[in-house]
């Protein structure tokens, strides 16, 4: 007698989802939420009042490029990325960008209330050191 080892094929659909995919998908996302909200926090902890500017195309920056932001508050005091510092402070870092391999582009973050002075004293360093890549950063109104 001769026996058949076969399953016989149920017709019937597949109750369960295995969900483990979009868990990790789901943690994954939350992770990358995590990072670029902190990264977004610390630059914005600099009170500074971005001037407006109306919207326009927008040209994508080299993916290599490293970005420094100088920040000058309504009072006038310097930053670079979240540090303060002190104006014979500040000619002395962008001296240290100029002698850089790959010199980064500088972002120019300065408030709207701020005397024109003051961007202009920053813009003649950045001349003096030959940092000629520099981005003014401005937000555009609601």
């Amino acid at each position: 007698m001769a026996r058949t080892f076969r399953r016989r094929h149920s017709q019937h659909p597949i109750s369960e989802l295995n969900v483990t995919n979009l868990i990790d998908l789901g943690f994954t996302l939350l992770i990358i939420f995590m990072i670029t909200s902190q990264v977004i926090k610390e630059e914005q902890t600099i009170p500074v009042n971005l001037p407006n500017e109306s919207k326009s195309a927008q040209s994508k920056p080299d993916k290599d490029a490293r970005f420094v932001s100088v920040s000058i508050d309504a009072r006038g005091n310097f930053y670079v990325e979240n540090r303060a510092v002190s104006f014979n402070e500040l000619k002395t870092t962008l001296r240290g960008f100029a002698v850089e391999p790959k010199v980064p582009i500088i972002r120019v973050r300065g408030d709207a209330k701020l005397p024109y002075e003051k961007i202009v004293q920053l813009m003649d360093e950045l001349k003096k050191n030959n940092l000629l890549k520099f981005t003014l950063d401005t937000q555009s109104p609601n």
